[in-house]
């Protein structure tokens, strides 16, 4: 179990992996998602599959390594709403690192297109399942405005901490305890 004032390597390392992973693959997401069809935005597609494909393996190891080393307690006494709240932000940001490649994955193999990861498919071509690419498109579609509030009130919580509260909330989360 971990201390208040110190994270394990893997805990520091895989938060930062998978979040600015992630945060690049949703960015390239909303920038291509409104280019013209054409040679640039395939790439784009294809590139934003694969890497969202491999985050989905580090969201894996990341959750595995998280409920072997229990929860992160917060870095100083905070509210009972405070921690309900910071508790459901990092909940729907684990959830939506599966949810996000889990729907892509989704619309790709609906779609008839299988899933690759730069090239190495590890699901085949097939015929199109129209509910299934539906329902990915719906569960990517609807998950972006709740990511990017989660997201906000992930950052903004973890600057009030390190700012206002001085808590070192954030020089922990960099491997320095406080």
């Amino acid at each position: 179990m971990l201390n208040k004032h110190s994270l394990s390597i893997p805990t520091i390392a895989l938060h930062w992996i998978t979040g600015l992973a992630f945060i690049g693959v949703f960015g390239l997401g909303l920038y291509m998602v409104d280019l013209p069809r054409g040679p640039e935005k395939f790439e784009l597609i294809g590139l934003h599959k694969s890497l969202g494909a491999l985050i989905l393996i580090i969201a894996l190891v990341r959750i595995v390594w998280r409920l072997k080393e229990g929860a992160i307690p917060p870095a100083s006494p905070v509210a009972v709403w405070q921690d309900k709240l910071a508790k459901a932000i990092h909940g729907i940001l684990m959830l939506a690192t599966l949810a996000m490649p889990i729907s892509g994955i989704a619309m790709s193999v609906g779609g008839g297109r299988g899933a690759d990861i730069f090239g190495w498919q590890f699901i085949a071509e097939g015929d199109k399942i129209v509910w299934l690419q539906e329902l990915g498109g719906t569960i990517h579609g609807v998950s972006v405005n709740i990511i990017i509030a989660a997201l906000v009130l992930h950052i903004a919580g973890a600057i009030k901490h390190q700012v206002i509260d001085k808590d070192g909330t954030i020089s922990r989360m960099v491997g320095r305890a406080s």
